[in-house]
């Protein structure tokens, strides 16, 4: 198994693997071929993948806007989990994010998303009681149910 930075010929297994994740929140405009480009091309140093021969098995979407880290869609294929590999590709992103002079990292994990709170808990992150988190939709999108 090796990690290595995503690059967007990697979208398409990169895609599958979401699909197979449940949970993953997915829409049509942020995660479509398209909006993963324009997000790595926005941060081509703090995206990475865990491939198994030909196979990507694990993914982590990071970036920054110059003052903050954030962490979205990580994924590992279920039957590659329980193996460390969530947690080499947030080292990886964590070391990227720190390299480009970000001190901190945020995320958002569904609550009903136990696993994946679970890991992030493990990994360190904290659950933040004093906040609200608020979104507004500025186009119109589709959630893909996964």
């Amino acid at each position: 198994m090796t990690i290595r930075k995503m690059v967007i010929t990697d979208y398409d297994k990169v895609y599958s693997l979401w699909l197979s994740c449940k949970g993953m929140g997915l829409n049509d405009l942020d995660d479509s071929k398209e909006g993963i480009a324009r997000y790595l091309e926005r941060n081509p140093e703090t995206c990475f993948v865990a491939e198994d021969g030909e196979k990507i098995i694990g993914v982590i979407i990071a970036g920054h806007d110059g003052r903050r880290g954030y962490i979205y869609h990580t994924a590992v294929s279920p039957d590659h989990r329980g193996q460390g590999i969530g947690t080499k590709l947030v080292d990886a992103a964590m070391k990227a994010l720190k390299d480009q002079g970000i001190n901190k990292a945020a995320l958002v994990c569904f609550s009903k998303n136990k696993g994946g709170n679970t890991f992030w808990e493990k990994a360190g992150f904290n659950h933040r009681t004093d906040l609200t988190y608020r979104n507004k939709a500025i186009s119109e999108m589709k959630r893909i149910d996964t």
